[in-house]
């Protein structure tokens, strides 16, 4: 199972007993793993005391780590053997091998179901709303004056009726730009309705 390095780094400081003794260890994975299982929870990595002596760049790095080797784990159906050569190649030692392979033999199924369920297909995009607004001055009050448009996209999973809103900003030319991209996307041209300070595109799937 190969990692990038900067999953392998992250991992090798979680490895370490100098940043994490064995009880931050096991806080650190139970969370990485809680993180991925909860779409919403009051507690962060952050949060924990058990974590708060550690400086926090390498709290998140770790956090970023082990929850990226724990989604390649389950996306390669990796068994037990593979993830202990690859954690042993890491120098973790035989106890923190172990708590890592219980929790992911214990939620392995919970994280399949979560990445099944995430879909391979792209959002469809069934609306777009936009508001003109004007820039006088940048955060270091330099002078702007340009326009820039706020947009907010109106998507669609595939498999899920439920509606996500995404927004953004940007100049005309970047809108161009965007524009002409989706419309080369499509099989069919794309149209526009443009109307009461509203855009939108209809698309032909």
């Amino acid at each position: 199972m190969e990692l990038s390095e900067f999953v392998q780094e992250g991992l090798q400081y979680l490895a370490d007993s100098g940043y994490f003794n064995d009880k931050a260890f096991a806080v650190m994975i139970e969370v990485a793993f809680r993180s991925l299982l909860l779409s919403s929870s009051d507690d962060t990595v952050l949060d924990n005391n058990e974590l708060k002596h550690i400086e926090q760049t390498v709290v998140k790095h770790c956090h970023s780590a082990v929850t990226t080797c724990i989604l390649e784990c389950v996306k390669q159906n990796a068994d037990r053997s593979t993830i202990c050569t690859c954690l042993e190649d890491i120098r973790f030692d035989p106890e923190r091998i172990d708590t890592f392979c219980s929790l992911y033999q214990k939620h392995k199924k919970d994280l399949e179901n979560v990445l099944s369920s995430i879909g391979r297909g792209l959002p469809h995009i069934n609306d777009a709303s936009w508001r003109l607004e004007y820039q006088i001055k940048n955060s270091h009050l330099h002078k702007v004056n340009q326009p820039s448009y706020l947009i907010t996209l109106s998507t669609e999973n595939s498999g899920s009726r439920s509606a996500e809103e995404v927004n953004f900003s940007c100049n005309m030319e970047q809108l161009q730009v965007r524009a002409l991209r989706l419309s080369w996307k499509e099989a069919s041209p794309a149209t526009n309705v443009l109307h009461d300070n509203k855009i939108t595109f209809i698309y032909f799937f």
